[in-house]
């Protein structure tokens, strides 16, 4: 059990590395943050070079690498460019406002999704089943921006119901949990179709139904138990990018989380508050996964079993 661990630590710490290094090549090689800033035919070079040499960036690439290296292992992320303070505080500050949409919005996902997913298979091939699938297919392959201009032109526009943009009502909250939520339960509701009619086929079930033991108790015993290992591994995705997923969503409708926060320091070449984002999404999809293993131990019978069987 402790190799276990240990094994899945070290892949999540590897995979956390390559993210932040992929980052840290791709920014440096993508623009200098002093253009941003200066313009080149207004601004004497000599302020542009103190500039760069101030945050770093006159070093070679492999130096400021092995720098920030450094500056992680000590749990210094380095300072906001564009804010002149700690960039894991200018980040920090947001993280409120993204959560109170996102975790709202998981909410809608597994509600909807579960309870469209477990209908859909219970009436499978019926006018039901094609409905739901319909809608779900929808939802699936319209991306997010798309879904979010689409109930913002609708509510917002049309029948002008609600806020098209901002944070400062209750009423602002609806149309970002309402895109992330949709489009989060069309992908539940696919998975959790699948999976059921997958393990309703399968012999023990048949004969649970052939010995008169009730159909409610079949599917609460048996058929979603065992159907519940592919729908943890795509809750557990939707819940390590809970930050990730806020991007397009909160510059839809001019959300100030973190999405917003990233897109601004990408253009504006806010190298460090872009790391530590990049870092916060790592970390939350590695521990989402980890979480999502050990799951598996407690959830599939046939895992529990040999757990039992082996002392």
């Amino acid at each position: 059990m402790i190799f276990w661990i240990l094994a899945r630590l070290g892949r999540a710490l590897i995979t956390v590395t390559l993210i932040v290094t992929f980052a840290f090549v791709v920014l440096r090689l993508s623009g200098d943050p002093a253009e941003r800033f200066f313009d080149p035919n207004d601004t004497p070079p000599e302020v542009v070079e103190a500039f760069r040499k101030a945050w770093g960036l006159d070093q070679p690439i492999w130096i400021q690498y092995a720098r920030y290296v450094q500056n992680v292992a000590r749990g210094d992320l380095g300072n906001s460019i564009r804010e002149s303070r700690p960039a894991t505080e200018a980040v920090l500050d947001r993280i409120p406002m993204t959560l109170a949409i996102m975790v709202p919005a998981l909410f809608v996902k597994l509600l909807l999704g579960l309870a469209a997913g477990v209908l859909a298979a219970l009436y499978r091939n019926t006018l039901v089943d094609r409905l739901i699938m319909g809608v779900s297919v929808f939802g699936f392959t319209v991306p997010n921006f798309v879904l979010g201009l689409v109930l913002a032109l609708l509510f917002a526009v049309q029948f002008r119901l609600l806020p098209s943009g901002g944070s400062s009502t209750l009423a602002h909250y609806i149309l970002p949990v309402l895109t992330l939520g949709l489009s989060g339960a069309a992908v539940i509701a696919r998975y959790t179709r699948s999976a059921m009619i997958e393990v309703m086929g399968q012999p023990y079930v048949r004969t649970a139904s052939a010995k008169g033991v009730l159909w409610h108790r079949v599917v609460s015993e048996h058929v979603f138990p065992n159907a519940a290992i592919p729908i943890v591994t795509v809750i557990g995705f939707m819940i390590g990018s809970l930050v990730a997923g806020a991007v397009v969503v909160e510059t839809v409708f001019s959300w100030p989380g973190v999405g917003s926060l990233l897109v601004n320091a990408v253009n504006g070449r806010d190298l460090a508050v872009v790391q530590v984002i990049l870092l916060l999404i790592g970390f939350s999809m590695v521990a989402a996964n980890l979480a999502v293993d050990v799951l598996y131990g407690f959830i599939d019978p046939r895992l529990k079993r040999g757990r039992e069987e082996g002392g």
